[in-house]
Order: C-alpha cells, then structure tokens, then sequence
C-alpha cells in the first residue's frame, strides 16, 4: 500500500463527493471536503493538503480558476491537482485543464482503480520533489552555517551560530555541545528557527565516544536545554576529530532527519571542524600571552610616596606575540619609567621589545639622562637591527619632588591629572627610533601631590573611523575622573576606552603621587 496522505476532495454535489471519499479511505488516504472553490482554496492554505480531486463544475467559479490559483502561489506550485468532471469531457476541456496546471483529467465514468493509481502517481512524484526540495534547501542553509561557523571569534559564538544554524536546517529545535581549549563544556539550545538562542554550563559524561561521525537516538530527557516535540525522539550526531579532543555532539528532533541520517552527520563535521580551529587559535593565543607577559617585569616596584598600576592586555584577535612593553626600575633614588612600541605582530616583536627593554635599562644604569638613553638605543637599532622601528616615552621620576625628566620617540605623550582634576598632555616632538634625525632636548615637569601620570599605547586610543585626536580627548575625559584606588583607575579606564574587544595590544602605566 502507498504511503497515507492527506487529500481535498472539492465537489458541488455531495453524493457524488462522499463516494470520491469513500474510495480515498478504502485506499488508506484522509480526506477533507470542500463544496465550493472558495472552501477548497482556503483549506489548501489552512490544512497540510497533499493532493487535490477537483470537479470542474463548483457552484461559484471552476474548476479550472481553483487549480489556477493553486498552482500560481510558490507554496503550493507543486501540489497535484486532478480534475474529475461528467460535463466538460471534450478535448478543449481537457486541453484547457492541463495546460492551466492540472497534473490528471479523469472523465466520468471512470473505475476506482484508475482514480487510485492516479493519486498514488502523482503523490510518488509530489514526495520525491518534495524531498529533493527539501534536501536543496538543507544543503543551502548547511552551507550558510558552515560560513557563520568560519566567522564566529570564540567557542561560545560558534555553539550558538551551530545550534542557530541546526534549528533553520532541521526547521526544529537544536542543541550543540563542545569543550573549550581548558575543558570547560558548554552547550547553546534553541527552540526552533524563530526562537533565541541561549549559552548553558554543562558537561556531557561519554568518555567511550570513538574518533570519527556517529548517530544515536537518545530520550529527550537527555537533552532537557530545548523544547522536543511531544512523542519524539532526539536524534544526536557524536563528532570527535582527535583522540585527544572531547566529542563535539549536535542534538536534534528524529522526525526531522532523512534515513541514514545524511545532513545531520555532515553539520556535526563542520560543528567539529570549526570547534577544533578555536581550540587550535585559542591554544596559541594562550602562549602567546603567556610568553609576552614573560618578557614584562614580573613585579611593580614598591616606592614610598607612589602608588603604581600596571596593565598589559593582549588583542583579542591575536595569536601572535605584540611588540608593546614597559619598564619599571629604580636607579639611584630615580623611578626609570619605560612605555614603548614595536612594529608588527610576531615572535620577531617580541624579540626586539625585549632587546629594546634591556638596552634601556643598561644605558640608563650607566647614568645617562633619558634622551641620551633614547639616542643609544637609536644608535643601536639601526646598527644592530635595520628596518626596525618602534615607539618609546621614558622618563625619570624622583618620588621625593615629583620632578620628571622625559623625552620620547615618537610615542604618544604621557598623561598627568591633577588632584582638582585638570589634564594635561606633555608632548615631546621626536622621530621614531630607528630613523636617523636629530633628538630634541628633554622636557622637565614635575608631578604634583595627588596627581597621577599616565603613560599608555596606542592600542587603548586608536580605534577604526577615529582619528588619534578623538582618542586622546576620550582618554582624558576618562581620567578625569580619578578613583580613589589606583586599580581601579587602571582597570575603568580599560574598560571604557577598550570594551570587550581589544583590537590591539594595550599597555598602560599610571603612577600617583601621594
């Protein structure tokens, strides 16, 4: 027996209605009827309507009308219609019929088998192009997910891009669940295509799962973050890639899936694929971070009379190591205040911001003031490291006084806040370092009771579609307002002037003079 469909049998006249119905049921199909074409038009759109049986006379248009409309909507354009008629039996109806969208034209009389077979075609034919419709639409909505995955800067956005992407693919409620980089699991759910989706804490207990793509069928009670249908099943695709990786798992609705479920096991392989990229970029970035916070000072220095704060921040989207730095020293009674800036991103950065950072710290060890400093390590750069160029501020502090001395490569000036909450900027007009110029003298202010200096890169200003200038009046806007703790001075003016996305390596000094 055929597959059981639902079928709208649309006839003026009732007897012969009813006995239409009666051989649709003895055939294993579910009829609903309709005695006019505006009834049979509005329970098309109303009902899942497989199939149509349309007399051609209906008290109030015809048939012919009906079958047009049908066919002229994109919801319904492949819908079969066959028309069943005792009148309009000539050539020119049955020409007329078919040519305006009708898939059969049965005349009256006709035996039931011939009406059967012809239902039976043409649903064959409605189901397979259903389903390769379907399975287009699958493939399309796979390929946008695949791109969303490729885009997403973290696990958690990738979970929720994949579950997103599952519930517009199935057309049903989803769950993805991955492990980070340090083993934390998380899970993103949502109810369906229409519905948010939401990031849950949570672990998945199944050390057995072996390496490559499997399907099982769980109880929905194992999957409680999302709303299963009711007498339905959870369809989980296991993906693990790497015997030393956690399994990625995307959990969906079993009467959504194809047989063998084809696009379930590919979505899970590009869920896995992707999970293990952010693993990868996360697994860098770490060691990264980890080794450029090893070339920094590993301490503030305690100085009677200052209070000190420090920050380095890492860009976000960076796996590579930054060239920005800051040094820290006491050298006979004197505070060395260091903040600088290698070009690029890399490991070779990182290397001349280390060369660049001991280099100060032996020539001013040697007595010199900071411009002389700045133009021996200028000397040494271009003799020891053409084509390299980098930014640097550094001054001398005498905790005592307040008095400073500076000079400065091209970077941008420090920052001092008066207790009464004036700003000002000091600015030292030199070239980089690495370029042959002449260095102007140095600059002497001094810090005032109360008062605190900020020195800074450009990552904490410079942001794209702003020029410097805005910047620099955002940060001193922002340091205006000075929190009684120097942390917490450091770590606001992080947060307002940075946000959640760091775009370049940060590092910034403050000091405040008691």
């Amino acid at each position: 027996m055929a597959e059981s469909a639902v079928v709208l049998v649309a006839d003026e006249d009732a007897a012969k209605r009813q006995r239409l119905v009666d051989r649709l049921k003895a055939a294993g199909h579910r009829t609903i009827e309709a005695r006019t074409g505006a009834e049979a038009l509005a329970l098309v759109d109303a009902e899942p309507v497989d199939l149509v049986v349309l007399n051609v006379k209906l008290p109030d248009v015809t048939g012919f009308e009906v079958c047009e409309r049908i066919k002229s909507t994109e919801r319904h354009a492949a819908l079969p219609v066959i028309y069943v008629s005792a009148l309009a039996v000539q050539m020119i109806d049955r020409t007329r019929g078919l040519s305006g969208g009708a898939d059969a034209y049965l005349t009256e009389p006709f035996e039931a088998d011939e009406l059967i077979a012809s239902v039976h075609s043409l649903l064959r034919y409605y189901h397979a192009r259903r389903h390769a419709e379907q399975l287009a639409q699958r493939m399309t909505r796979l390929a946008e997910t695949t791109l969303a995955l490729s885009l997403a800067p973290s696990v958690a956005k990738l979970l929720e891009a994949a579950s997103a992407g599952a519930a517009r693919i199935f057309e049903g409620p989803a769950v993805v669940f991955a492990e980070t980089v340090d083993g934390a699991g998380m899970a993103a759910a949502t109810n369906g295509p229409d519905s948010p989706t939401a990031i849950h804490v949570m672990n998945v207990d199944d050390p057995g799962a072996p390496v490559g793509i499997a399907v099982r069928v769980d109880a929905p009670g194992g999957w409680p973050l999302a709303a299963w249908p009711a007498g339905d099943t959870v369809s989980v695709a296991i993906a693990r890639l790497r015997v030393d990786r956690a399994p990625v798992y995307v959990a969906v609705a079993t009467g959504t899936q194809m047989s063998g479920y084809p696009m379930l096991r590919q979505l899970a392989q590009a869920v896995a694929a992707a999970v293990e990229a952010q693993r990868s970029y996360d697994e860098e970035h770490r060691i990264a971070v980890t080794l450029q916070r090893s070339l920094l000072p590993p301490r503030v220095p305690q100085i009677a009379g200052l209070d000190i704060a420090v920050r380095y921040e890492p860009a976000s989207a960076e796996t590579e190591i930054g060239g920005d730095f800051y040094e820290l020293t006491m050298i006979e009674g004197d505070l060395l205040v260091a903040i600088g800036d290698v070009t690029g991103h890399s490991l070779h950065a990182a290397t001349v911001m280390a060369e660049l950072r001991h280099a100060v710290r032996a020539y001013a060890v040697e007595g010199h003031p900071p411009g002389a400093v700045l133009h021996r390590v200028d000397v040494m750069m271009r003799t020891l490291l053409p084509g390299e160029l980098a930014t640097l501020c550094l001054l001398l502090l005498d905790p005592g006084t307040g008095r400073i001395r500076m000079a400065s490569a091209g970077h941008l000036p420090p920052l001092v806040v008066t207790r009464d909450r004036k700003v000002r900027y000091h600015e030292h007009l030199a070239t980089l370092l690495g370029v042959r110029a002449h260095r102007p003298d140095d600059i002497e202010f001094t810090l005032p009771k109360g008062g605190t200096l900020v020195l800074f890169t450009d990552g904490l200003i410079e942001r794209r579609g702003s020029d410097i200038d805005e910047g620099l009046s955002t940060l001193a806007n922002a340091a205006s307002r000075v929190d009684a703790d120097i942390e917490r001075f450091c770590d606001r003016l992080l947060a307002e002037l940075s946000g959640p996305e760091v775009d370049d390596d940060i590092a910034l000094v403050a000091i405040r003079r008691a």
